[in-house]
C-alpha cells in the first residue's frame, strides 16, 4: 500500500467514500450563487468536493444530492455538468500535451513513436480515439506496460501539436507525462 508521502495529498470521494490521491479525483466547488462548478485545475477558492472520475459517479452524486450534503447548503447542479467536466478535462489534457511538445518531451507520428519506444524514451502513448484500431493495437503490442491515452480525437491531438491531425504520439518520462496520466 502506498503512503500519502509517495502519492501526495489524498481526498475522499463523495460518491464512493474511497480515499485516493487528489490527482486521481475531480474537484468541484460551490460558487457564490450556490452553483456547483468543476475545478479540474484545483485552483478555485473554496472547500473542495471530490469525486472519482466517471459519468456514472457524477450522476450518482447528483441523484443522491451528495454535493448539497457535503457542502451543507442547497446547491444548483446544471444539466450539462458532465459535458462541461469532460470538456475541461480534455482541454487540460491538450494543454499538458502542448507543454510536453514545447519542452521537447513529445513526438508524433507512428514511426517517431516507434523509435522513441525502441530507445526507451516514452512514458505515455497517445492514440486518437477516431484513429484506426489496428494502429492502437500496434502501439499496445510494442509497449503493453505503458499507459495509453485514447480519449482525444485526431483533431484535438493535432491542436496540441499545432497540426491539423495527429493520430499517434508519445510523451517522454517526467512530470508532464505523470500529470497527463493523472
Amino acid at each position: 500500500e502506498e503512503t500519502g508521502a509517495e502519492t501526495g495529498p489524498e481526498r475522499r470521494s463523495l460518491a464512493r467514500g474511497t480515499v485516493r490521491p487528489k490527482a486521481e479525483l475531480v474537484r468541484f466547488v460551490v460558487a457564490p450563487g450556490g452553483r456547483i462548478v468543476p475545478d479540474v485545475a484545483g485552483k478555485l477558492p473554496g472547500r473542495g468536493l471530490w469525486l472519482t472520475p466517471g459519468r456514472d459517479i457524477l450522476a450518482l452524486a447528483v441523484t443522491k444530492r451528495l454535493f448539497a450534503r457535503a457542502a451543507r447548503q442547497p446547491v444548483i447542479v446544471d444539466d450539462d455538468l458532465a459535458e462541461r467536466v469532460e470538456a475541461l478535462l480534455a482541454e487540460r489534457c491538450r494543454d499538458q500535451i502542448g507543454f510536453a511538445r514545447r519542452a521537447g518531451q513529445a513526438v508524433m507520428g507512428f514511426a517517431k513513436v516507434e523509435a522513441a519506444l525502441a530507445r526507451g524514451k516514452a512514458a505515455v502513448l497517445l492514440a486518437a480515439a477516431d484513429g484506426a484500431a489496428d494502429g492502437r493495437g500496434k502501439l499496445r503490442t510494442l509497449a503493453p506496460e505503458l499507459p495509453l491515452v485514447e480519449q482525444l480525437t485526431a483533431a484535438e491531438l493535432g491542436a496540441a501539436f499545432g497540426r491539423e491531425h495527429v493520430v499517434h504520439a508519445a510523451l517522454a518520462p517526467g512530470r508532464i507525462a505523470r500529470a497527463l496520466v493523472a
